[in-house]
């Protein structure tokens, strides 16, 4: 069975509260070799969450990127869970699992990369990735770059290689057998947000896609385990 990774949506958020560190404890539980996280910039700290307002996944309110640390820190992101710092997160992989980062917001890049080089360990593989193309060229060059397209454009896989990315994130509704062909022909990895049907993992396995990001690992491990 060729490569295909399966990678945890903001953990395993399908079960528990998105990008806590119970998600992620669930994504290491369901024995995921890869999970997905968000960082937006807040108070001089990097915050795991996904949304730039507070209101859809926490008890508080306002903007994150606006907001003191400690008071991020006094908030319910879900089932009792705090707003981790990508800090936390990275104490608690360690070295079990690979790590995909979104950059979300002005900032994100340089801190990441000043955090990663700090803390790097050979044991881990990170995927950089971002909508936000500009800040993503501001990533350390060390670490694989993924672009994150949800819309159609002239030619996602040139637009990919004009960022020196090596990995081509798309949306479910964009990807064909043609992009992953052109792609390959690249030497472009490709993944596939956000992919939770069984019938839709399939496809995406036939289509020869390089992974999938899922809120429910543990069905498309299955499919995988069994193709």
């Amino acid at each position: 069975m060729r490569d295909f990774l399966v990678i945890g949506h903001r953990g395993a958020c399908g079960y528990e509260p998105e990008n806590t560190l119970r998600s992620f404890k669930k994504a290491l539980e369901l024995g995921c070799a890869w999970i997905e996280l968000d960082v937006h910039m807040a108070d001089n700290q990097l915050i795991v969450i996904h949304d730039e307002d507070l209101s859809r996944t926490t008890n508080g309110i306002g903007r994150v990127s606006e907001t003191a640390f400690s008071y991020l820190q006094s908030l319910d992101a879900g089932l009792g869970e705090r707003i981790p710092t990508l800090s936390e997160v990275l104490d608690l992989i360690e070295h079990r699992c690979n790590i995909n980062i979104e950059l979300k917001g002005q900032g994100t890049a340089i801190a990441v990369s000043a955090l990663l080089q700090k803390r790097l360990s050979k044991h881990n593989q990170f995927l950089i990735s971002s909508f936000d193309h500009t800040e993503l060229l501001q990533m350390d060059t060390r670490y694989q770059r993924g672009a994150i397209f949800s819309q159609r454009t002239d030619s996602l896989v040139t637009n990919t290689l004009s960022l020196s990315a090596d990995t081509l994130v798309v949306k479910h509704n964009l990807i064909s057998s043609s992009i992953v062909d052109e792609a390959h022909n690249a030497s472009l990895r490709v993944l596939v947000y956000t992919i939770n049907d069984s019938k839709d993992i399939k496809d995406m396995l036939d289509l020869g896609v390089d992974g999938i990001f899922t809120d429910f690992p543990d069905r498309a491990t299955l499919l995988k385990d069994n193709a």
